[in-house]
């Protein structure tokens, strides 16, 4: 413990840290209050949130491959801090001008503005973290900002939900500004100097030559790497059909727990952070017995116990649709979940060679939103003609069929281990 104080007596590092907590849970505000909006104009329809979800999406292939070019070449507190403050007035102006609109567009585009310039504040942050702390603090400070921020966006669910339930969608927006706000001030307090600009035309013309000589060549590298390298490729198909589940039940869920519950937020930001403790949990459990098992059979028995846990989940809130039934369940399937995404990393860090790895891990980004967007559309459409239930059990079904085929049809993976 005495390590973490000695890292939080730097002020510095300190208003970076306590920034990101009051940014997380803003940013959890402004989830709920979205999908507290969409209720209010169209209550249990699946298609208008994964609408509205995929503006948040889309920036991560637009905006993602060529954010890092540029923060790479800024002043990486003025990108943080001037992103929280546009931010912070973008999302002012939905409750303010936008909020009883007849039209949705300007809201869809307030809102792909707002995640497409976090695509640039996230590279930033992590990347001035070296900027702040010395060198033999580097550890204790990413574990703070990590284990934080993640325990900040776990609770931040549960309390987001019940004030946008009590406060209204609009105050939920309120607060998500104000987050941006503050955060952007702390960041902006940060006093240590940093490295000057360079000639912004000198940098644009370089950007351009970066652009076209590196992210494109880069991410031609990083196919052909995919293709060639078989554990990675694999390891991928599963990263995508994870993430395809996940998006296959999101707002499937949503809606479902909407109508089985009766709530429009309360209950669903409550079941979210019940979820988020079973993901940690289970990372723990994993961090600390995984080494004994296969990676590969750590993945295989997740998929096929997530996808059982998945339809008692369903099944559970059906008939007995109370919220300790629920919480219970969210917290088991958090649970089952968390080894998949650990395991895979694991496995890219022990296939990649060192050079690859940022090229591997954009590039998964990418595997892994396009299988989440492309099955949201699916499944919200046929969440418009068929069960939400149907389609949870269906998918926990699939889940578990895939992991337990992969159990007992390839027991010899001598290739993959």
């Amino acid at each position: 413990m005495s390590k973490f104080r000695k890292v939080l007596k730097n002020r510095n590092f300190f208003l970076l840290w306590l920034g990101q907590i009051i940014s997380q849970l803003g940013d959890r505000l402004g989830q709920m209050a979205l999908i507290a909006f969409v209720y209010m104009r169209a209550p249990g329809s699946a298609i208008q949130i994964a609408k509205i979800l995929s503006f948040t999406i889309i920036p991560v292939f637009l905006i993602g491959p060529l954010a890092g070019v540029y923060v790479d070449r800024w002043d990486r507190r003025r990108t943080m801090f001037v992103c929280d403050f546009i931010r912070s007035v973008l999302i002012l102006t939905i409750p303010l001008f936008l909020f009883y609109s007849k039209s949705l567009v300007p809201v869809y585009l307030i809102i792909f503005i707002v995640f497409s310039i976090g695509r640039f504040f996230v590279p930033a942050k992590l990347s001035i973290i070296p900027e702040l702390v010395d060198k033999n603090d580097l550890l204790i400070a990413n574990s703070l900002v990590n284990t934080t921020g993640m325990i900040a966006a776990i609770l931040g669910f549960g309390i987001s939900g019940v004030v946008v339930e009590w406060l209204g969608a609009k105050s939920g927006f309120y607060l998500d500004a104000l987050g941006f706000l503050v955060s952007g001030t702390l960041i902006f307090l940060i006093v240590k100097k940093f490295n000057s600009l360079v000639n912004f035309r000198e940098v644009s013309e370089e950007i351009v030559q970066v652009i076209r000589k590196s992210v494109f060549q880069e991410i031609k590298e990083g196919v052909f790497y995919f293709i060639r390298n078989k554990n990675i490729r694999f390891t991928a198909g599963i990263i995508f059909a994870l993430w395809s589940a996940l998006g296959a039940v999101y707002v499937v869920v949503i809606v479902f727990v909407q109508k089985s519950l009766h709530s429009a937020t309360k209950d669903l930001g409550l079941l979210a952070m019940f979820l988020g403790i079973g993901l940690f949990l289970g990372s723990l459990i994993y961090g600390k017995f995984g080494q004994r098992i296969s990676h590969y059979k750590t993945i295989f028995s997740s998929l096929a116990l997530s996808g059982f846990m998945l339809i008692i989940f369903a099944l559970g809130i059906n008939y007995y649709p109370n919220f300790a039934t629920a919480a219970g369940l969210a917290l088991l399937l958090g649970i089952a979940i968390a080894p998949i995404m650990i395991a895979s990393n694991t496995i890219i860090h022990n296939a990649s060679d060192n050079e690859m790895l940022g090229k591997i891990f954009s590039s998964l980004e990418i595997v892994m939103h396009l299988g989440f967007l492309l099955f949201m559309f699916i499944s919200s459409m046929l969440a418009e003609k068929f069960s939400q239930l149907g389609i949870l059990v269906i998918v926990g079904c699939i889940f578990s069929v895939l992991g337990l085929l992969n159990l007992f049809i390839n027991r010899k993976l001598s290739w993959l281990e």
